[in-house]
């Protein structure tokens, strides 16, 4: 008897070990698909937020693009190109004043960049040129060297180069044929940057986060996030919009680092409950936080048909006095919608829960949006909505 015990004591230790084994397992298994979950709903700190003073500049010029097959401005109806060319032309020692200027292979155009942060000078940036005139197209065209000023007047880059269009036109004198917009232009790297925007970083004593989206919880959650991380309260949520972070003695002098860092923190942003509707397309965005107390929903609708049908009226052969008239028929349909279906959603549905509930009435977006501005006037939409 005492091998079957030795074997039996040995088989259930062994059945032991399995189901701990097992249990373990689970557990990985559940704490594993627990941090994917939670992960999935948080984001970098530095895709929701600015750093205060590191922002792009805009710039903006006039000039001229040249090489146009015919396709210019008209000097006649633009006098500004006709007085732009004159000038340009004088300046490179040509005097044509007074000369009747006919030429289609110019245009007048405003041409804008962006300039970001922290760029060198002798550093390239791409530039935008949009026709002023009456040009058709800039297709083929060359702008000619053109100063970019920022808002205090300075000049902040030089473009020049060959415009890149991604549409065109043709046509004749019966038909003409416009795909995208051929007036507008861009010019890779066409500008050259010449004077730098001065500011830096590493003399600060502290750094300013600004939300993108501003929300009081989501900024106490980046302060929250900075203090765990640092292991001091180096962080203070100041209000919505914003998150001051000071500078402490490790990062001294290198406030480029502590941004590093912090940037790459996750965080879970909150959000409002909020519905975008945009009138003019139909178009609808619902946020996943909507939600709405118990309410009935029916949908009708009144649709009237006119249809007009002239009829000729014609007198009868050989009539003197009769004249042919044209007798106007309309014909009038009337359609009650008396098809109305109503849905009943509960209380604290969710989007799905919502989506799904219009989709029973059968309703349209031009529909959807009447309905959603009815349900909050009745107060069950626990939402703001926002009309573009």
């Amino acid at each position: 008897m005492k091998p079957l015990e030795n074997n039996l004591e040995r088989l259930i230790k062994e059945a032991g070990y399995l189901v701990v084994l097992y249990i373990v397992l689970i557990g990985s298994f559940f704490v594993f698909g627990f941090s994917v979950r939670a992960e999935a709903k948080t984001t970098r700190i530095k895709d929701i937020v600015d750093i205060e003073g590191v922002r792009d500049n805009m710039l903006i010029g006039y000039g001229l693009v040249v090489g146009l097959n015919g396709t210019g401005d008209s000097l006649n109806n633009s006098p500004f190109t006709q007085q732009s060319l004159i000038a340009m032309l004088e300046r490179l020692g040509v005097n044509i004043r007074g000369e009747n200027l006919n030429t289609g292979n110019v245009a007048a155009v405003m041409v804008t960049a962006t300039l970001p942060p922290f760029t060198n000078q002798g550093a390239r940036i791409d530039i935008n040129v949009s026709a002023m005139g009456d040009a058709s197209s800039l297709q083929g065209g060359t702008l000619l060297v053109t100063p970019l000023k920022g808002a205090d007047g300075e000049v902040y880059a030089i473009g020049q180069g060959t415009i890149t269009v991604g549409g065109f036109a043709a046509g004749g004198d019966a038909q003409t044929i416009t795909q995208n917009t051929p007036t507008t232009g861009r010019i890779a790297e066409g500008a050259i940057v010449e004077r730098e925007i001065l500011f830096d970083l590493n003399r600060q004593n502290n750094v300013r986060l600004v939300l993108r989206n501003p929300d009081f919880t989501t900024a106490r959650r980046i302060a929250r996030a900075i203090n765990g991380f640092m292991g001091q309260d180096i962080s203070l949520a100041e209000n919505s919009a914003s998150v001051k972070v000071n500078l402490t003695r490790e990062y001294n002098g290198t406030l480029v680092d502590l941004i590093t860092d912090i940037e790459q923190l996750p965080v879970q942003p909150d959000q409002l409950a909020r519905i975008v509707i945009d009138e003019n397309s139909g178009v609808i965005v619902i946020g996943a936080n909507v939600r709405i107390n118990n309410v009935a929903i029916a949908q009708g609708s009144l649709t009237i048909k006119v249809t007009e049908t002239p009829q000729v009226s014609q007198p009868s052969p050989f009539s003197e006095t009769g004249e042919t008239v044209v007798v106007p028929r309309t014909e009038l349909e009337v359609n009650r919608g008396d098809d109305v279906r109503l849905a009943e959603l509960d209380t604290g549905v969710s989007l799905q829960d919502l989506v799904t509930g219009l989709n029973k009435l059968g309703v349209g977006p031009r529909d959807i949006i009447t309905i959603l501005h009815a349900i909050k006037a009745a107060g069950a939409l626990q939402a703001e909505i926002t009309t573009m």
